[in-house]
């Protein structure tokens, strides 16, 4: 693991435990394994370094590569796709989205962040448009379908980010198929 990637590990790990204000340059620097002077080279700053973590850690690049490599033009298992793999990665960086989510001073953080989201909408508008181009799609407004199914997903994650305790015994898995299997049935020809 490269030394960015160590930083941005550490600087989660502790900010997650005691909050963003509540962790210096120096600590995470310290549990990286790397001087200060290397968080400052490769960073500048414990803001950025954040920032970069969100990048980096964020779902695009993955849902970009599933869009390109792996759709095979079947609505069911490429929702189904998309949706185990917002949910793996939305999981894996459950730490990262507490820390930004829980400090107002981060909210730069945040609306920078939004790149991320609108990307994953225009995958999925490019996608149900060539569905519909291939008449495996009603006609319908695909930014409306793939925002719908967006904010479907973005609250069954919310809804579980901040308690152990789940609101109900559906299994992530379950819901990302029935979720699922209601799209195909209403969008498909």
């Amino acid at each position: 693991m490269d030394n960015k990637v160590k930083l941005m590990q550490a600087a989660i790990d502790l900010m997650a435990e005691k909050g963003y204000k509540g962790v210096s340059t120096k600590e995470i620097a310290a549990v990286a394994g790397v001087s200060e002077m290397t968080l400052f080279r490769n960073f500048a700053n414990k803001l950025n370094l954040l920032e970069k973590a969100v990048d980096y850690f964020h779902y695009s690049m993955e849902m970009t590569r599933i869009f390109q490599e792996e759709v095979v033009w079947d609505m069911r298992a490429d929702l189904l796709l998309v949706s185990e793999m917002y949910h793996e990665v939305m999981e894996r960086n459950r730490k990262l989205f507490l820390i930004v989510l829980a400090d107002n001073d981060l909210a730069g953080i945040r609306q920078k962040a939004q790149k991320h989201p609108r990307i994953l909408l225009e995958l999925l508008m490019d996608y149900f448009k060539e569905m519909q181009r291939q008449d495996k799609m009603i006609d319908t407004d695909a930014e409306t379908q793939a925002i719908t199914f967006m904010w479907m997903n973005y609250g069954a994650f919310i809804s579980r980010l901040y308690t152990a305790e789940a609101v109900t015994k559906v299994t992530r898995e379950r819901f990302a198929e029935s979720s699922v299997d209601l799209f195909v049935r209403a969008l498909s020809r």
